[in-house]
This record gives structure tokens, C-alpha cells and sequence, in this order.
């Protein structure tokens, strides 16, 4: 039997315990040991149960979109809080896409749901900034398992078209937040197109200056034009595409223009969940112009392939500690595979976009 030195017994000891610690450490992020955790697939499967079943080729959430395209004017005023190149004085080009939230691709625009906007905007030296907003202040849920419960809840019953009250109440119960946001929505103007609404960040994010000073921040684009919401007793007379074949329309006439407002965390708001608005007067930037003047289809614009994952940021901006900001993340990226797995899908609005380009 070979005689080993009892330093050389030391040395494979600890060797061992460091490969023993490295399998448990990547067993623990994989999701092979302790409590299971939640994915970007059981985010999904959550968007398709609730949505009546996959609609293959298209995005889990937000089904319904517009592609477009336009330019993002930096005044460089956001260089007071961010050292990210795209906030300062510039011009720079803008990837998008308008949606309505839902699984369904085909679905009416008559319903008091989400509009969102999503952005990809690039600089001349490689940063990147994607960002992906509703037109609602806040949000219904604080963490991805309370909206993996409300997809559930929440789910149409297909007789009567809304949930099942047995389900929804004790659900709405456990969870008062999405209470409050239901009423926000009921009671609340629902923007009559696109180019006339605000869209915010919903969550908070880090942004960092030049001399290296942190500020929480939200952000929000204000729209230049105005008008009157829709007729929320009547949603269900308007055509199918009503707010997309508007905003095609609109931009056949000229630019539709937004202010990105950067919003400054005061000491005592809440940053590390979106259902909970700032009230208030805030310290507010106005950081550039965002100008559309082109929409496309998705069959033939860019935006179809985009993931809008909003924790890709340049540098100077970065996450909070928002648990929704990961899950975002995590849900986008297997929407994202699934879709390119099966391929292209022609979209609802196709056909209005061909009809308008030939007048």
C-alpha cells in the first residue's frame, strides 16, 4: 500500500470539499436543490392557461403588436443623473413596438386592458437600452408567484367570458393590491389611441452620474398630442383593430412625438415594488424627445425578433431591487425561444397596414 504524507491527505481533502461545494452551488442554480423556484416556463405555461391554450408563434403576453420605428433626441439634461451615453445630446435610433396585453393574438381592441409601448435604443458606441411599459402607473402584482396565481385565477370561464367568482374572490381576498389596481382600472380614462398616452417604467431602477452618485429612478413618456379616452360603456362597438388601424393611420399623417421624463425617488418612496405608485411632486427631467414615423406589420418589421428584456441597460443605469425586474426577465427569454421555435405568424394587423398603404 503506497505511503501518502499526511499534507498530500490535506491537499485532496480540501480539493474535494471545493468540488463538493462547486456541484451544490450550481445544483442550487440550476434548481436541482432546495426549494423549487419559479421559471420563465411556468410564467408562460401560466399566460397560456389563462389565455385559453397556446397560440403558437406569437408572444405569451402582449400577443397583439405594431412594429415601429423612429429616433430618440437626447437633450443631454439626463446626464445630471445618468452617465449613459444614449441620455446624452444625440440622436438615436429607435426599434418598437405598440401592444395590448393578452395572449391573444386576434383579440378586440375593445377592453379595459393594458397598452404598452417597448423600445430597443442604441448608441454609436454599443450601448443598448430596452425598455418595456405600460400606460398604467403601477402595477397588479409585487413578485412573479402572485402573477402566476392571478393568471390562474383570473382565467376567462369560456360560458361567460370572465373569471370564476369562486376562484377570483378568495384570490382578490389574499391579494388586496390587485384589488386596488382593479379599481384604478375601472375608474380610470383608457387612452383612445396609442400616440396619446403615457407610458411608465413601472419599476424603479439605479441610475448612476458622473461622479458616481446613485438616485432610484422611474421613468415615463408623456405624449405631445391629446385626446379623449375611449367609451368604456361601449368597448365592446369597436372594430377588432380599432387602436391599431388609428395609430396606422395617424403616422400616414406625420410623427407622433413623447417626452421621456425621468422621475427622481424622493426618501420615503417605495422602489422594490411596482404596485405601489409615487405620489406627489417629484424632482422630474425631461431627457429627449421620442419621435415615430414609421410603423410596419410585424410580418415585415423588425420588431417581431426583438426580445424587449428590460434589464438590458447601459451602463450608468441599472436594476433595483424589484423581484418583478428578474422574473421579467426570465418570463420574455422563454417567450422569446418558444416563439422562435415555431416560427413566424402572420398578425392581426397585416392586412389593416396593406389596406391603408394602398390608398
Amino acid at each position: 500500500m503506497p505511503f501518502r504524507k499526511p499534507g498530500n491527505v490535506g491537499a485532496f481533502a480540501l480539493i474535494g470539499a471545493i468540488v463538493v461545494l462547486l456541484v451544490g452551488a450550481f445544483g442550487w442554480a440550476a434548481g436541482w436543490i432546495g426549494p423549487r423556484r419559479i421559471s420563465g416556463g411556468d410564467v408562460t405555461r401560466a399566460l397560456e392557461y389563462n389565455g385559453g391554450g397556446k397560440k403558437p408563434g406569437y408572444r405569451r403576453a402582449h400577443a397583439k403588436g405594431l412594429c415601429f420605428t423612429g429616433s430618440f433626441t437626447a437633450n443631454g439634461a439626463g446626464s445630471a443623473l445618468s452617465s449613459a451615453s444614449l441620455l446624452q445630446p444625440g440622436r438615436y435610433p429607435v426599434i418598437g413596438r405598440f401592444s395590448m396585453a393578452g395572449g391573444n393574438p386576434l383579440a378586440s381592441d375593445g377592453r379595459n386592458v393594458f397598452h404598452s409601448m417597448a423600445l430597443v435604443l442604441k448608441s454609436p458606441d454599443g450601448q443598448e437600452w430596452r425598455l418595456a411599459m405600460d400606460h398604467t402607473p403601477f402595477f397588479p402584482v409585487a413578485d412573479i408567484a402572485s402573477f402566476i396565481a392571478l393568471q390562474r385565477a383570473s382565467k376567462p370561464d369560456p360560458a361567460t367570458g370572465k373569471p370564476d367568482s369562486a376562484v377570483m374572490k378568495p384570490f382578490l381576498a389574499a391579494h388586496p393590491e390587485v384589488k386596488a389596481f382593479q379599481d384604478y382600472m375601472a375608474k380610470a380614462v383608457l387612452p383612445g389611441s396609442f400616440a396619446t398616452a403615457t407610458y411608465y417604467s413601472i419599476n424603479a431602477f439605479r441610475f448612476t452620474d458622473g461622479n458616481d452618485v446613485t438616485r432610484f429612478v422611474r421613468w415615463q413618456f408623456e405624449p405631445e398630442a391629446s385626446g379623449s379616452g375611449l367609451d368604456k360603456k361601449h368597448l365592446e362597438q369597436l372594430p377588432r383593430d380599432y387602436l391599431f388601424s388609428e395609430m396606422i393611420a395617424r403616422t400616414a399623417k406625420g410623427p407622433s412625438r413623447w417626452h421621456l421624463k425621468l422621475v427622481v425617488a424622493k426618501p420615503a418612496d417605495v422602489t422594490d415594488k411596482a404596485t405601489i405608485a409615487w405620489a406627489g411632486p417629484h424632482r422630474t427631467i425631461d431627457a429627449g424627445t421620442l419621435a415615430i414615423d414609421a410603423v410596419q406589420s410585424e410580418e415585415s418589421g423588425a420588431c417581431r425578433d426583438v426580445n424587449f428584456d428590460p434589464t438590458i441597460l447601459p451602463p450608468g443605469i441599472a436594476l433595483s431591487d424589484d423581484p418583478l425586474l428578474a422574473a421579467r426577465s426570465k418570463a420574455y427569454s422563454s417567450s422569446f425561444t418558444r416563439r422562435a421555435l415555431e416560427g413566424p405568424h402572420p398578425s392581426a394587423v397585416g392586412q389593416d397596414l396593406a389596406k391603408e398603404r394602398a390608398r
